[in-house]
């Protein structure tokens, strides 16, 4: 079940729009600045990953969650949060929550290998892959897409950084960037719209941790936000879905007054 367009287009939230192409970096940098101190989601597009390859991705997620259950499990997230996790093993707002979140997802980190003295870190480590008879190529287009985010969330820190009075490279500090904690997470929504009276939903409220969440989505509306987490009673807006990334500035770089959850999804 997914909410109609008709129902969504009511309440929709508008966001400022970076262009990555622009030749204009201080218009770029006073736009994302704004859409910062306003509520912290923005679009991003001209990103550099050719769409094309962005449907291979979704259709490679698509891939493994129609696997038959008994062989997501058995690529089960391990300790260093890699691997699979299934439905309602998440609850992201566990005060309003009566279940877990109506998601299964699946988390993908920088390949670290065993031996190497950073996998004893908290967070770094192997990845746990499907095998190729089972889903041949699939690892592939997963790391260059995780390959090719990061590279925008780089592009985007240095956008950060100018909008912080800062030096465009702050970022790109080995201290930083230089091993980052860079997550790309599968998510797949059983298409159960949420009922807050009921505590059901896609994923609970929350704000995320981190510097930078870009969000690639599909054509389904389903991503909310509140601009004010603070507001009684809370104001839920729809982010409509666009071809390109829409991003989420995370922690207290400005200020962080803004929660998102979704409701449902492909």
């Amino acid at each position: 079940m997914e909410i109609s367009k008709n129902e969504a287009l009511e309440n929709v939230s508008v966001l400022n729009c970076i262009d990555l192409s622009d030749p204009d970096l201080q218009n770029s940098v006073s736009s994302l600045k704004q859409a910062c101190l306003d509520f912290g989601f923005f679009y991003v597009i001209n990103h550099g990953i050719r769409q094309e390859f962005m449907d291979e991705v979704f259709y490679q997620s698509k891939r493994l969650f129609d696997l038959p259950l008994g062989e997501k499990m058995k690529l089960l997230r391990n300790k260093k949060h890699r691997g699979y996790t299934p439905i309602l093993d998440e609850r992201l707002d566990p005060g309003n929550q009566i279940h877990g979140d109506f998601k299964e997802g699946y988390y993908i980190g920088v390949e670290v290998p065993e031996k190497d003295p950073d996998a004893q870190k908290p967070f770094f480590g192997p990845n746990v892959w499907p095998t190729d008879d089972i889903l041949p190529g699939w690892r592939e287009t997963m790391e260059k897409y995780h390959c090719e985010a990061l590279k925008v969330a780089k592009a985007i820190a240095r956008l950060i950084a100018l909008a912080l009075n800062l030096e465009i490279d702050y970022f790109d500090r080995e201290e930083i960037f230089g091993k980052p904690i860079a997550v790309l997470r599968l998510l797949h929504y059983e298409g159960r719209i949420s009922d807050p009276v009921k505590g059901i939903y896609g994923a609970g409220a929350h704000s995320d941790f981190g510097l930078v969440t870009l969000l690639a989505t599909d054509d389904v509306y389903g991503l909310q936000i509140c601009k004010d987490k603070d507001a009684k009673p809370q104001k839920w807006e729809f982010v409509a879905p666009l071809k390109g990334l829409v991003n989420r500035i995370s922690g207290d770089l400005f200020f962080d007054n803004t929660v998102h959850f979704a409701s449902s999804g492909g």
